[in-house]
């Protein structure tokens, strides 16, 4: 058996082999992040191997972008290639010696030990390279909408600050009626001002029918008693957040038309337990990636970070376990938030947590006991592959 390590970097990859008797095949040798630097590793690998045609594991860290096209290399020319957590990495590091080192030529060799030592690591497939697509994708959206909600924020605030009452005139801020309003004239001032038929063309065309006369009544009226201030600098600032928001509104929409069309080749059964939308099931299974990579559900919440961690000392054992929260922070925002929603579909689901809140545990609390109840059923689909049937 022959073992490369491989240590990652921007513009340069430093490179370790050794057998699995110890013999230093390649010491620590730089290619550079290129066509020319990719052959040259492949070509040192073969050479290396020799003609016994030995087994090869090859390992890197999990860098992100860096490596996504070396992996894409090693994986398209059939090595076996082991993408391992940089926390795990630096523990076992730290396990070798007291003295703090740290360079890339050290993470070499420690990725290249990793593999000699058959510590638990499964090779990356070609299902999970394929699938970090609908990774991007998701990971993309789940961005777009952070910054979104963001700039729903400053709207509320501008509000406040140029036309408070409008609030409660509608049963949100952010409605397609409110924001074209805003939009036109983003300011009481202004809505004061203008003409009442306009008013009304506005905002019957913006609610497709749903405001009428009476409700542009109402809304000029709010703002001629307005306590909000005219300020034209603030109401440039709500006018260019609302086009924002809409172009945010329009790009997401174009994320999704692409996520489901991924899903709809994927054809996951988990899409069939009530609750979970095509967004969240995506999202959770771009996250996972392949789950043959995990033997049972406790390693996929400890992938997510939402298992326990263990403290145990003397007398002192686990007073009280926090959750690990390490790991994929997207993984752990899908499953949480599919669980409020599966807890609210689903009848075996909120049974469950309705116990839970009755043995006295927090709603977030019960929320995560109902999550590790749901991974284990998504794993049971996924790796069988058969449709969700309701027990009721």
């Amino acid at each position: 058996m022959v073992f490369v390590g491989i240590d990652v970097a921007k513009d340069k990859h430093d490179c370790f082999i050794i057998s699995s008797e110890g013999e230093v095949r390649a010491d620590v040798f730089t290619i550079q992040n290129s066509k020319e630097g990719f052959e040259y590793l492949l070509q040192t690998i073969n050479t290396c191997t020799g003609i016994d045609g030995g087994k090869i594991k090859v390992g890197l860290e999990a860098t992100g972008h860096y490596s996504y096209n070396l992996l894409g290399f090693l994986l398209d020319n059939g090595l076996p290639t082991y993408v391992i957590n940089p926390l795990h990495t630096n523990l076992y590091r730290k396990s070798l010696s007291l003295r703090k080192t740290k360079t890339d030529k050290v993470d070499a060799r420690t990725i290249a030990s990793m593999l000699m030592s058959d510590v638990d690591l499964k090779p990356y497939t070609n299902i999970a390279y394929h699938n970090s697509e609908l990774k991007s994708l998701t990971r993309y959206k789940f961005d777009k909408v952070s910054e979104r909600a963001k700039l729903k924020t400053s709207v509320s605030r501008l509000i406040n600050i140029l036309f408070p009452e409008l609030e409660n005139l509608f049963p949100t801020l952010h409605t397609a009626s409110a924001y074209a309003l805003l939009y036109e004239f983003p300011s009481a001032k202004q809505i004061a001002d203008v003409h009442l038929t306009r008013l009304t063309n506005l905002l019957h065309t913006a609610s497709k029918g749903r405001y009428d006369r009476d409700k542009a009544i109402q809304i000029r009226e709010a703002a001629r008693n307005s306590i909000g201030t005219y300020m034209p600098a603030k109401a440039l600032e709500l006018k260019h957040t609302i086009k924002l928001i809409k172009e945010f509104d329009a790009e997401i929409n174009e994320i999704e038309h692409e996520i489901k069309a991924l899903m709809d080749k994927i054809n996951s059964p988990i899409t069939t337990i009530p609750g979970i939308g095509m967004n969240m099931a995506a999202m959770i299974i771009a996250e996972i990636g392949d789950f043959n990579n995990f033997d049972s559900p406790d390693k996929i919440l400890a992938f997510a970070g939402l298992s326990p961690s263990t403290y145990q000392s003397g007398q002192l054992n686990n007073c009280y376990a926090h959750m690990e929260k390490r790991g994929s922070r997207y993984l752990r925002y899908a499953l949480f938030n599919a669980t409020k929603f599966v807890c609210n579909w689903n009848p075996v689901f909120a049974d469950y947590l309705a116990k839970k809140r009755s043995e006295g545990k927090h709603y977030n609390v019960a929320i995560s006991h109902a999550a590790k109840k749901l991974v284990r059923l998504i794993f049971a689909l996924q790796i069988s592959g058969q449709p969700y049937i309701s027990k009721t």
